[in-house]
């Protein structure tokens, strides 16, 4: 098997931002730090984005960097191990998340190939398959890698924090996509996207606008599980404005009575944590993390801990 090593700062880094509150001001700090960094920026659609970025790229594989996302400056100086196993394959990398300090693929570093990001057909360019209407990570080229080596800040307005709360509130319902019926909520879901589900409901009051993202993880759950609602339409940003103006003028009141009727309804274990509480949740939950190596995915770690 043929083991070729790539500089990541050989590789084109492409900042795709669309309508984040701070992207200007995380493009200068992206600059800063990635001098060679190239930006697409405003993109209607997650697929075409994305599109954008591969064509905007003149190397094969490039890096990408969401318009909330600020790496950590030591990701550009290591490698990437490519063998026969995973050289045309997506890598997405963790990102710490500013709300509730969560590290897992949503917001995080992602390095691609040009073909793959070409000849997808996601989110609004979908092929129809469950498995591509609201995401990409269901191609089995597309690897949830193990490291963590950025930040993503999604609270830069109440909006933003609303809408990051709300997609992943729907999209950690769903079983490769697909909507499970209320009988089989608790048993389709993954373990750890249930676990996440319930800390995006949960914590995160301690950060400017927290608590709309937790009203927005709460209120894409509601809708998606409880309410005659397409949840296709969590990818379209329109929708989810209009969406939105519904909700803006409510209070931290009506996310806690709606806390209570998941608890109810679909038994989700959510609690009510004030800020000094979801500090410290943070805090000791960030320690469980160590990097393990850039091309090291997390399937290969769960796998690894079954054999001990």
């Amino acid at each position: 098997m043929t083991t070729e090593i790539i500089d990541i700062a050989d590789l084109d880094c492409i900042f795709l931002s669309y309508d984040e509150p701070k992207k200007d001001e995380f493009w200068i700090k992206i600059q800063n730090m990635v001098p060679w960094a190239q930006r697409v920026d405003g993109v209607k659609g997650s697929d075409a984005a994305h599109k954008a970025a591969a064509e905007t790229s003149g190397t094969e594989r490039f890096v990408l960097i969401d318009g909330d996302n600020i790496p950590d400056p030591e990701f550009f100086n290591l490698q990437l191990k490519l063998d026969d196993s995973n050289r045309d394959h997506v890598f997405r990398w963790k990102a710490r998340n500013h709300i509730n300090g969560l590290m897992y693929g949503n917001g995080g570093l992602s390095c691609w190939t040009k073909e793959f990001a070409l000849n997808m057909q996601t989110h609004e360019n979908t092929d129809g398959r469950d498995e591509t209407v609201v995401e990409f990570c269901f191609d089995p080229k597309y690897q949830a890698m193990h490291d963590c080596y950025s930040t993503t800040y999604p609270n830069g307005s109440p909006f933003q924090a609303w809408r990051a709360g709300f997609r992943e509130g729907v999209k950690m319902c769903l079983d490769r996509g697909k909507k499970p019926s209320l009988q089989e909520f608790e048993q389709k879901i993954h373990a750890r996207n249930y676990d996440n589900l319930c800390i995006w409901q949960s914590v995160g009051r301690d950060v400017d606008n927290g608590w709309w993202a937790i009203y927005g993880a709460r209120l894409g759950t509601y809708f998606a599980m409880l309410r005659d609602w397409d949840y296709r339409n969590v990818q379209n940003f329109d929708h989810l404005k209009t969406l939105w103006n519904s909700f803006s003028q409510d209070t931290d009141e009506a996310s806690v009575a709606l806390g209570e009727t998941l608890k109810r309804k679909l038994n989700l274990p959510i609690v009510e944590l004030a800020s000094e509480q979801s500090k410290f949740f943070k805090y000791h939950y960030t320690k469980s993390q160590r990097n393990l190596g850039t091309t090291v995915s997390e399937m290969q770690v769960i796998r690894a801990q079954e054999r001990w």
